[in-house]
């Protein structure tokens, strides 16, 4: 008798923040949920009056915190991480649930040093038939002034 894949609980129809707060206890690794990361925004669908270029999307929440800060700054392994997660989430959120994938490319851009709450606003650029391709912008949750970008592509498996 073949096992199922792994299954996750069922939490709602359309892809949400349930769903996607789900995801991020089921699925990270201890050292990410350490992170204390909180999904904030889920636009899984667009929404009315959205713009003509808008995009599906997650916003996470990387709270400061010592432990992951050198001399009082954010070490940009977290950075790094929290875009990762945000991206995985805003994956799930184009495709209305989580399929495997991998990252192949990851390229980041630090702006400025980091030293408060920062949001990782995750958007898909493209869905292809084996790829997505997506960008995060990360900013200081108190003004939202742009601390990094990243550029992302991740294989569905």
């Amino acid at each position: 008798m073949a096992m199922d894949a792994r299954r996750l609980k069922p939490v709602e129809q359309v892809y949400g923040i349930d769903a996607a707060a789900v995801l991020l206890a089921d699925l990270m690794p201890p050292w990410i949920l350490d992170m204390n990361l909180l999904v904030e925004t889920v636009e899984a669908g667009r929404p009315i009056g959205a713009p003509s270029d808008w995009q599906p999307g997650v916003v996470v929440r990387l709270p400061f915190s010592a432990k992951f800060s050198r001399d009082g700054v954010m070490c940009p392994q977290a950075l790094m991480a929290v875009a990762d997660v945000a991206m995985m989430l805003a994956c799930a959120a184009a495709w209305d649930g989580h399929r495997p994938m991998s990252v192949v490319d990851q390229t980041i851009h630090f702006l400025r040093p980091v030293n408060f709450d920062v949001l990782a606003d995750a958007r898909i650029v493209r869905v292809g038939r084996s790829t997505t391709f997506g960008r995060v912008s990360l900013s200081s949750a108190a003004d939202r002034r742009q601390v990094g970008m990243v550029s992302s592509a991740y294989a569905m498996l």
